[in-house]
């Protein structure tokens, strides 16, 4: 058993330490290929920026779906089920309806972003205190009604873009797909800020978070505060999808991708290194994707096209393996 652990200890330094090898050699060809002493100046400092914001979105995707696959106890489902996209998508077009595009082009900036991560934190804060507050409610009717809202959400942002001026809809239209092209620095550096708190919160949390992953009734047996660890971490899981949904946009299917691929190349429990895992396959991701999006397809394709289009035909594979079991 002892010799299991290190060879197992010793596989997945291996693995990680390739996995950041790969993220090196895709960010650093991103950032100088094409780069010379007369372009130096205009290309560097907006790649750079778009470098750190794949970072900054592979680490939110990366702990917020290793977290929330624990806590509700499935390999499948991903924070994207609680509705926050859908959410974000449905302030954008509340705002381009009522007060028209010229509000939401102002809005791009710090106001924007206070704005829709303060709306998608403190609805899902109500939610998750209306769902804690008595007994015999648990995280399965939070993923319950996640999901009813998240489609509520969809239908009445639909609704909405139907009657909107073609003009304004190709505005909103830029805000429906993930994109990095548009970046705003004080928004990274305020992301930056918000990442390293949630990082220092957290630390603690993945010795629960590993004995969780035993199941729930292990977990109170062995003194984990189940309660206060679960709604911590759903608060922090919506913390981070605001972010990076924010920052970039949706991406509906990169969480259990790389939370997925994680758990199978890896063959661990250990949150620690689950976490940096699909941090690093989702920078993996992303940096390959928006090198194919600008160098190969010219930006005629939104970088998530290209992610969603692997991400889907990976969960079709896995929800046809799960059934097969």
């Amino acid at each position: 058993m002892g010799q299991h652990k290190i060879v197992n200890k010793s596989h997945n330094r291996k693995v990680l330490l390739l996995l950041v090898f790969l993220c090196l050699l895709i960010l650093s060809g991103f950032l100088f290929i094409g780069i010379n002493s007369s372009n130096i100046g205009f290309y560097l400092p907006r790649r750079f920026l778009k470098v750190v914001t794949i970072l900054l979105v592979s680490y939110c995707i990366g702990y917020s779906s290793v977290s929330f696959q624990t806590i509700t106890n499935n390999h499948i489902l991903t924070p994207s089920v609680m509705g926050l996209d859908s959410l974000y998508l449905f302030i954008q077009t509340v705002v381009v309806f009522f007060f028209g595009s010229k509000q939401l082009v102002l809005m791009t900036g710090t106001n924007n972003f206070l704005l829709s991560v303060g709306i998608m934190i403190g609805a899902a804060g109500i939610l998750f205190l209306l769902l804690f507050r008595g007994e015999g409610k648990n995280v399965y009717f939070l993923v319950l009604s996640g999901m009813v809202m998240g489609g509520l959400f969809n239908g009445l942002s639909t609704f909405m873009q139907i009657l909107l001026d073609p003009n304004e809809f190709s505005i909103l239209q830029g805000k429906m797909f993930a994109s990095l092209n548009n970046i705003n620095t004080n928004l990274a550096n305020i992301c930056i800020v918000i990442v390293i708190i949630v990082i220092l919160l957290t630390l603690k949390d993945l010795p629960y978070l590993d004995v969780l992953s035993l199941g729930t009734d292990q977990a109170i047996n062995l003194g984990v505060p189940y309660k206060k660890l679960v709604l911590k971490t759903l608060m922090i899981s919506a913390v981070l999808i605001s972010i990076s949904t924010v920052l970039i946009g949706p991406i509906t299917f990169l969480g259990i991708l790389v939370v997925s691929l994680a758990r199978q190349i890896l063959n661990t429990y250990k949150h620690l290194e689950l976490t940096i895992g699909a941090t690093l396959i989702a920078c993996l991701f992303l940096g390959g994707g928006l090198f194919l999006a600008e160098r190969v397809f010219e930006f005629a394709t939104p970088i998530s096209v290209i992610i969603n289009f692997f991400g889907g035909i990976y969960f079709i594979y896995h929800m046809l393996k799960e059934s097969k079991k």
